[in-house]
């Protein structure tokens, strides 16, 4: 072999592994996930997927991860539990992603948890409430809304600290839930607050989540008199308790609060005028004090790519924390310049994220160090046209103080139609 023919062997030779490494710095990063696209929450779970592919997109057109494409695996929970430990399980021993993510809702992340926390992968859920209560996981954190020291609380709080404002200040409190993970954390924090504001419980029961007939339910409630009707429900039943309301004729001073469905488009839609006088939590709205940077572009991109696609045409309630959620991953995988779990779980305790919902930090619970929760009145719905909740003409955002836009219709029965 000559001098130059062995210098080009050899060449090649170190070539070798300097091309293996540039083509594994250019695998993708791939983020696993179980999220909903069949079942009731399914015009959720598909609002937030769209937000998450925005995401995805800007990322990848940026450089990617640490210079990595991002891609998911996503898998369809069908909206049940019982498929999100297989789902989990199989993302992280066969597919061996390299990080997951939660998919939306309590009832969804609650099932995962034993799956990720055996597996000691970082975790961020999507809006779940109070998830890690009985975990005490360190490396999970809640992009959710309901912040501070008690989740089960700051979902209702603005709820109750409305009603118990005005005058005649309310007495007396019926409570309703599903019999489901979400619905028993939210009936928990209304009997706390109930109790600490001197309120009279009078109805105080919980339903399968397989109930189709709410009248009956409603009628019980309806012979308590109560001040207040708090109901903790899924979209399904929100639904169905709010025909049943409509059709005795609910008479209260203070309904709604925790009422998971409201949010979406459809389901507003699909209501229509029964939801008037409704007060219930929401996440994001678009009133003025709420237009953190990036936001409304993310929003305009959001209802560009969703028209036509039967999907939530505004993504006021979803889009925000799921892009969100993947930013605070995002910058803490930057920030730690590699994907170790232990390494993302100490960077995300400790760090200030800025997203399209502002500056989010996490507190000692993996919960949003302070709750965004915002509580709205639905009122003047005159139709079952969805283009009314695209501005805020037939909604009011009452609290926090410093994010509203309008008072309250007292009682309920005033903002309902004669």
């Amino acid at each position: 072999m000559d001098r130059r023919t062995f210098a080009t062997a050899a060449l090649a030779v170190a070539a070798v592994p300097l091309l293996r490494r540039m083509a594994c710095a250019a695998d993708p990063i791939r983020i696993g996930l179980g999220m909903a696209q069949t079942g009731p929450l399914a015009a959720n779970g598909k609002s937030a997927l769209l937000a998450m592919d925005i995401w995805r997109d800007d990322i990848n057109a940026k450089g990617g991860l640490l210079g990595r494409p991002v891609e998911f695996v996503v898998y369809d929970d069908q909206s049940s539990p019982s498929t999100v430990p297989g789902i989990y399980t199989k993302l992280l021993d066969v597919d061996k992603v390299d990080l997951v993510v939660g998919g939306y809702a309590t009832n969804m992340l609650v099932p995962a948890m034993p799956v990720v926390m055996q597996h000691n992968k970082v975790f961020l859920g999507l809006l779940g409430l109070g998830v890690n209560a009985t975990f005490n996981y360190p490396k999970y954190f809640s992009m959710t809304a309901t912040g501070g020291a008690d989740p089960r609380i700051s979902i209702s709080e603005g709820f109750f600290q409305t009603a118990m404002a005005q005058d005649p200040k309310p007495e007396t409190i019926a409570i309703a839930a599903a019999d489901a993970e979400f619905s028993a954390r939210a009936a928990e924090g209304a009997r706390e607050q109930a109790k600490q504001l001197g309120l009279r419980v009078v109805y105080d029961k919980s339903y399968p989540p397989t109930t189709t007939d709410y009248t009956p339910i409603v009628r019980a409630i309806q012979a308590t008199n109560p001040d207040i009707v708090f109901v903790g429900s899924y979209p399904p039943d929100s639904v169905g308790m709010i025909r049943a309301a409509n059709e005795v004729g609910l008479k209260t001073k203070v309904f709604g609060g925790g009422m998971v469905g409201l949010q979406a488009t459809a389901i507003k839609a699909q209501l229509g005028p029964m939801l008037n006088g409704i007060l219930n939590y929401d996440f994001w709205l678009p009133v003025p004090k709420m237009h953190f940077a990036g936001i409304d572009d993310l929003i305009k991109r959001y209802q560009e790519k969703a028209a036509g696609q039967g999907i939530d045409p505004f993504g006021y309630y979803m889009a925000p924390w799921a892009y969100g959620y993947l930013q605070v991953l995002a910058q803490a995988v930057e920030a730690t310049k590699g994907l170790d779990d232990e390494k993302l779980g100490d960077y995300i305790r400790k760090t200030t994220f800025k997203t399209v919902l502002g500056d989010i930090k996490f507190g000692s619970n993996g919960e949003l160090a302070e709750s965004r929760v915002v509580t709205v009145q639905f009122h003047d719905i005159k139709s079952n046209d969805a283009e009314q909740f695209r501005e805020m003409g037939t909604q009011t955002l009452i609290a926090p103080a410093e994010f509203a836009s309008g008072t309250l219709i007292y009682p309920y029965t005033a903002a309902r139609p004669q």
